[in-house]
């Protein structure tokens, strides 16, 4: 399915971690700053969430906020403006050594049936350089996961599928039929019911939102092949939902 974007601004991004750097050879280092909690979730007898961003350089940092709806499609993140939330002040700036306060506020109505997405995004800014100073400094950008619980009850639905691909790698799929998202920390693979072991795990920090699917593909190993089709699997996941433990048979 697609959707025309024109005259529309939409930011797709991978959003597997909090806050990253971008570091290249000459560049330097990005600021420190660290932010506390790392998500807020919004309800409607809680609609305002706080957020301690706290700068551990040595200089002042700039940053601008900005509120995005946050979507996926075909295993994607899709971000796009919003106006659903309120998040102030939308620029500050922190003396190194100190922290700044902010809030999200909801605007709108939780949704009945389904979670509602958001991010926030923090973009350090650029500062008048040191006219010593050579080279390029890269800014930082820090993504926040931002969730509104709906009117009912709030949980994932999980279908797990394992196939094998024209190459010969293993592909897991993951659909979540349930009305709030899930975030995959890691899963570890296993072979049942046979005399030859099999063992593999995965690290991950990806989200499935509601009514959304991914999948990851485990790469071809000599050393350790992939089990055959009709062979069964022993998957056990750790999520923010809680550990997960289910039997795959494998597709052709």
């Amino acid at each position: 399915m697609s959707h025309s974007l024109t005259n529309t601004r939409v930011i797709v991004q991978a959003a597997r971690g909090l806050l990253f750097f971008v570091v290249f050879a000459g560049v330097t280092s990005a600021s420190q700053i660290g932010v506390s909690p790392m998500r807020v979730t919004l309800s409607d007898s809680q609609k305002i969430g706080s957020l301690s961003v706290r700068n551990a350089g040595a200089e002042p940092v700039t940053m601008q906020m900005e509120v995005l709806s946050w979507s996926q499609a075909e295993g994607k993140d899709i971000l796009t403006p919003s106006r659903d939330l309120l998040a102030n002040p939308p620029i500050f700036t922190i003396p190194a050594g100190s922290s700044q306060m902010i809030r999200a506020g909801l605007r709108r109505a939780p949704d009945a049936q389904r979670e509602l997405t958001y991010r926030v995004i923090l973009q350090e800014l650029p500062t008048t350089q040191n006219p010593d100073f050579i080279g390029t400094r890269m800014l930082m950008r820090i993504s926040l996961p931002v969730f509104v619980l709906p009117e009912v009850d709030a949980n994932p639905v999980l279908l797990w599928q394992a196939a094998r691909t024209p190459q010969g790698a293993l592909k897991i799929s993951l659909g979540n039929n349930g009305n709030a998202h899930i975030k995959i920390k890691n899963f570890k693979l296993s072979l049942l019911y046979s005399a030859q072991p099999w063992v593999t795990t995965l690290q991950s920090s990806d989200y499935v939102l509601a009514g959304q699917s991914r999948g990851w593909i485990l790469p071809v190993n000599a050393e350790n092949p992939t089990p055959p089709s009709g062979a069964t699997l022993q998957l056990v996941a750790q999520t923010d939902a809680g550990d997960f433990e289910v039997e795959l048979l494998i597709a052709p």
